[in-house]
């Protein structure tokens, strides 16, 4: 209908929603050009207040505004509990029978009111919840009502209001008071009062203090109504501890506030969101001749390497020339000759259809075989070096090219591959990367081994949160290998091929056995039953064929 400003916010809608869909962007930049403008206005037509408003906060806050981040925070916080009105006021619809038979539901009137009820105060009881997630989304923000108070204790006592701070650290610790650096924060802000002050005399902040009162009740009632109704029920952690600000700021007990910087009040933002293992880094390397370049801290990041040397250059050769038998258009991504984006082509092979080829004799069997052989290679090098406790296994293999095609590449703005993480869906507006699907978050580490280097542009690339900032960027060339961990702490992509192609093979590890990647365990079967048959045992009842 040539509507293009609603076709906009329709769009940036859905985007919003679901930041990996690249389609989606590209479609945007497309009404920007098709309107002749620069800038479209981006309108979130599903956005609700209080979290655009803790956004505003955070982003404030980053910046070292800290009169506009309380501005913003308090205005979150009063939009907040509206929509805990309002969330509430919803749960008070006709009774649910999605756990029975409406027919044949036989409760008598006190059970049947008691159970409706019950119903409406469980749905109440979960706004927290609700409140906490973004439209299109699965998953809470973590923490994300603690987190405002958490934000403005520290905005407070920047800006010398020591009471407020106070109170909001107090507020803080009646979700969690075992919080050790907001304690400590409570003894500094109570040592800055004014000597007429008593600081017994500063309490919680009320609105939350009521809050968290009416939380508790709600809780006790539905324990004790799940006993005696007969239904089970499990209170959900609704603030997780570990969702924390980006920051790590915790004023030391008895600095001034002058002094606070000098004394080490850490003003960095974290690089990286939690991992729940040890991270190590530094092992042994296992092979001669591979050679160390960077490690993560070089690298401006959490769980990060680069090594050279892992692939001679005659394998390069082999490895570039087998792939151009076997490489298949849009292989991965459901025959999509460009699904990254327009202005290439990308064709790629699993390691099995390589054995396959190999063994019809399309492609030298040696080099399909030096495929498997040279990902293993890279499994035992990542697994090593990163100090991993168990084993590491191949969640996916790909053998991919990308190839720049003729007369497309003037005054390119986009990626070859946007900036996405491996594990979890990234969502640079709200600084979050949500490990739920579509994103594969059975995957915890992935790594690129490169073919070779002549071709222009197509430079790997590790960005913060935002997917804007780049840490670190590094040249592909043959033998080189990146690996990382594939959390939201490692946010990557690929800038444009301008000319030529880029070959490289792309390996994802899982340590969670269940996610094994099946056609590499057929692979590994018929390696077996090859390795076999060249000992010269031909007496074997299955032969690879079969298996392939």
């Amino acid at each position: 209908l040539n509507q293009l400003d609603k076709a906009v916010e329709a769009a940036h809608t859905f985007f919003m929603a679901n930041p990996e869909h690249m389609e989606m962007q590209q479609n945007i930049e497309n009404y920007r050009t098709m309107a002749g403008v620069e800038v479209l206005p981006l309108v979130d037509r599903e956005a609700k207040p209080h979290l655009e408003s803790y956004s505003a906060g955070v982003k404030h806050y980053e910046a070292d505004d800290f009169e506009l981040a309380i501005k913003y925070f308090e205005q979150a916080l009063r939009d907040y509990f509206n929509e805990d009105m309002e969330c509430r006021a919803l749960c008070e619809g006709p009774q649910r029978f999605e756990e029975y038979e409406y027919l044949g539901y036989k409760a008598g009137l006190y059970e049947a009111i008691a159970d409706h009820y019950m119903q409406v105060l469980v749905c109440q009881h979960e706004c927290v919840r609700e409140l906490a997630t973004r439209p299109g989304r699965l998953s809470p923000i973590e923490n994300f009502l603690p987190l405002h108070f958490d934000y403005l204790q520290f905005a407070y006592y920047r800006v010398g209001e020591y009471v407020k701070a106070l109170e909001c650290a107090k507020a803080y610790l009646l979700l969690h008071p075992d919080d050790e650096d907001v304690l400590d924060n409570v003894d500094y802000y109570e040592s800055l009062l004014d000597d007429n002050i008593d600081p017994a005399s500063i309490e919680a902040r009320e609105d939350l203090a009521m809050f968290v009162k009416r939380h508790k009740l709600e809780s006790e009632l539905i324990k004790s109504a799940a006993e005696g109704l007969g239904f089970s029920y499990t209170e959900p952690n609704y603030w997780i501890g570990y969702g924390g600000r980006q920051d790590e700021n915790r004023v030391p007990s008895g600095v001034n506030v002058e002094g606070a910087e000098v004394h080490g009040l850490s003003m960095g933002k974290k690089s990286s969101p939690k991992i729940d293992r040890d991270l190590r880094e530094g092992g042994p390397l296992l092979y001669e001749n591979i050679t160390f370049v960077y490690n993560s801290a070089q690298l401006n990041g959490t769980q990060r390497v680069l090594l050279d040397n892992v692939l001679s250059e005659e394998q390069c050769r082999e490895l570039h020339s087998v792939a151009s038998g076997i490489m298949l258009v849009g292989d991965g991504y459901r025959g999509k000759t460009s699904p990254h984006t327009p202005n290439e082509k990308f064709e790629g092979a699993t390691v099995l259809k390589a054995l396959k080829f190999g063994y019809e004799g399309r492609v030298p069997l040696k080099s399909a075989r030096l495929f498997y052989d040279i990902s293993e290679k890279a499994r035992k090098i990542v697994e090593s070096y990163f100090m991993l406790n168990s084993t590491l296994y191949f969640s996916y293999t790909h053998m991919v090219c990308r190839t720049a095609l003729s007369g497309q590449q003037e005054r390119r703005t986009d990626l070859s591959h946007p900036i996405h993480a491996d594990n979890c869906l990234l969502d640079p507006e709200a600084n979050e990367c949500w490990k739920e699907p579509p994103a594969y978050t059975f995957r915890d580490y992935s790594a690129l081994l490169y073919m070779n280097d002549d071709f222009e542009g197509g430079e790997f690339i590790f960005t913060e949160m935002d997917a804007k900032t780049v840490t670190a960027s590094i040249k592909p060339k043959c033998g080189r290998m990146i690996s990382f961990s594939s959390g939201g702490e490692n946010p990557h992509g690929v800038k444009a091929v301008t000319k030529g192609q880029r070959c490289a093979v792309a390996l994802w590890f899982t340590l969670d056995p269940l996610y094994r990647e099946l056609e590499r365990i057929q692979a590994d079967e018929v390696i077996a039953i090859l390795d076999r048959e060249q000992q010269g045992k031909h007496e074997l009842s299955i032969n690879p064929k079969d298996e392939l």
